[in-house]
């Protein structure tokens, strides 16, 4: 057969993909509004509704003006609770309330498709919201059914990251944390396997570079050989298939591979700090393009063929007002005035990705080895390791409030400024997000680039420490490892923290937890035996494991910046 040339082939995949896209509701598009300069949510509505394939639209609350925007669009909505009213809506009443007042009004005129409660509690790992998870879903569903026939179309969900994974990093091999597998994961996936209603996941491989050795063409769905994975026989092209048969097989290993997965969030970056090179225009459009016509096309995954993924990208503008490093502002497939940041396929009359990449077919072969395991980080410049990241004196509880939810969204351990923490008071919005603002700031080496946000911060060289709230890291890092090594030697068994065991941790901060629980109780539970120089504090909660240990010690200090180490 006679090759074809880019513009023949381009011009075939537009043809392919508007009419897959015709037969197919599939991609979504996440609609933030952290930004001073956005359209109205009237304009909006009729830009996704005339000028883009979009069908539905994701939104991170329930915002009255949004949702009216949208009625009689034939666009089907979600709409988010915040994870602080979770614990709240357990109660039958409260659900009520809550339906009453957010859903009742709007549906059916706006077409709302599903209740997200909450948003990635796991990630963001607070006690009462992912244990009031479940309760809240099951209230909530109970308060649509007695709302009327019209409303029980409605499902209840949560959006997932993909920080739920123990174990082997091969698809096929994939499981739940085993500290959350019965208490947390098992139930939500029986309420959702009872109600048929989707996990919803946001599976993002641009955050999961560093676990796939950098390979950023095979994020993107570039040409590359591959990943193989041994157990399976199966092949890898690209990312998404990877981190999504990882869930898949999780899910079916506890009985629940015929729940539906939902795509919540996933996309990509355009621009980045300097020195950010997985970030830019190129990796934007490969990576959104490629993504939007494998959903329509319906082609599936190695482990789950043919299978159709309701998918929202992340996210319709960029948000100058978001705060955290420069990418937090750029993933946005459209400028407020609703110009195109590059060509991704979003667009009716533009439906063609990036022309350097035209398929999304990647050459693989088999037998090729896996991604590397995560390297440890790299030690922060000795002239960083004494600055810290401290709000600028006029920066608004609001502003602060953005910086605190931004940066306890990353990952970093935000344990010690929630209730029992050592750094819990003074309870003020600004005492809480300057921990966790330097807590973000060290996990970025001290670069002072990550102690911007938005103007908000600024770097100085005072120690903000107060009594046994830490804010100095690297020593904390020091005192954590004499802890292990101190425990460990005596005749503590860490052997289910060492490398290839079932209990295997992933960082310094879990292998302490362990060991100086582990000393604790070995040593009678005396209060004495749980002050390590003041690094250890009793809790009365389920232990390092989860599993319902009563009283357990820890750390005072939970840092994930040395995630790896």
């Amino acid at each position: 057969m006679k090759s074809l040339t880019s513009l023949q082939l381009f011009l075939f995949l537009s043809t392919t993909v508007f009419n897959l896209f015709s037969s197919t509701a599939a991609i979504g598009v996440n609609y933030g509004m952290v930004a001073d300069n956005l359209p109205s949510p009237t304009e909006v509505a009729n830009f996704i509704k005339t000028k883009t394939i979009f069908d539905s639209v994701k939104i991170f609350d329930t915002n009255p003006s949004v949702l009216r925007a949208f009625a009689n669009t034939g666009i089907t909505m979600t709409v988010t609770i915040p994870n602080g009213e979770i614990p709240n809506l357990a109660n039958e009443g409260a659900a009520s309330a809550w339906v009453n007042a957010n859903i009742q009004p709007f549906h059916p005129q706006t077409k709302i498709k599903y209740i997200s409660v909450g948003n990635e509690v796991v990630l963001l790992d607070n006690p009462a919201h992912i244990n009031g998870l479940v309760p809240a879903m099951r209230a909530l569903t109970e308060a649509l059914g007695k709302a009327g026939p019209q409303f029980q179309d409605i499902k209840v969900t949560s959006a997932h990251a993909l920080n739920m994974f123990q174990g082997l990093p091969v698809p096929s091999l994939a499981r739940f944390r085993i500290d959350l597998t019965e208490t947390f994961f098992k139930p939500v996936l029986q309420f959702h396997q009872q109600n048929k209603s989707p996990f919803m996941i946001n599976p993002y491989p641009y955050f999961e570079l560093n676990a796939m050795s950098n390979n950023i063409d095979f994020a993107v769905f570039r040409k590359t050989p591959g990943v193989f994975d041994p157990a399976s026989k199966k092949t890898y092209s690209n990312a998404l298939d990877f981190l999504l048969d990882k869930t898949y097989s999780a899910m079916s290993a506890l009985g629940f591979g015929d729940v539906d997965i939902v795509i919540g969030e996933t996309g990509w970056p355009s621009l980045g700090d300097p020195g950010n090179k997985a970030a830019d225009m190129d990796n934007a459009a490969s990576y959104n393009g490629h993504l939007i016509r494998k959903i329509v096309s319906g082609v599936g995954t190695p482990l789950m063929p043919n299978r159709k993924f309701e998918t929202y990208i992340f996210a319709l503008f960029n948000e100058n007002q978001k705060p955290g490093p420069l990418t937090e502002k750029n993933w946005g497939l459209f400028q407020p005035e609703f110009s195109p940041v590059y060509t991704s396929g979003a667009l009716r009359d533009g439906l063609q990705p990036n022309l350097s990449n035209p398929g999304f077919d990647v050459e693989v072969k088999p037998g090729q080895p896996l991604p590397k395991p995560v390297q440890p980080m790299p030690a922060p410049p000795a002239d960083n390791a004494k600055k810290f990241c401290v709000p600028k004196p006029e920066a608004t509880d609001a502003q602060l409030q953005n910086n605190l939810d931004y940066a306890c969204g990353q990952g970093i351990d935000c344990r010690p400024i929630q209730a029992g923490g050592v750094c819990v008071e003074p309870a003020t919005v600004r005492s809480r997000a300057a921990f966790a603002m330097n807590s973000y700031f060290k996990s970025k080496l001290g670069v002072d680039s990550a102690c911007d946000f938005s103007g908000t911060g600024q770097v100085t060289t005072v120690d903000p420490s107060y009594g046994n709230c830490r804010y100095d890291v690297d020593a904390i890092a020091q005192e954590l490892q004499e802890n292990l090594d101190r425990t460990c030697g005596q005749g503590i068994d860490c052997s289910p923290i060492q490398p290839g065991w079932a209990c295997e941790y992933p960082d310094k901060v879990s292998c302490a937890d362990f060991s100086m629980n582990s000393y604790y109780q070995e040593a009678g539970e005396l209060k004495s035996t749980c002050d390590f120089n003041g690094t250890g504090v009793l809790i009365i909660e389920a232990g390092p494991s989860k599993s319902g240990v009563g009283l357990g010690i820890y750390h005072t200090m939970g840092l994930e910046e040395f995630s790896g180490n």
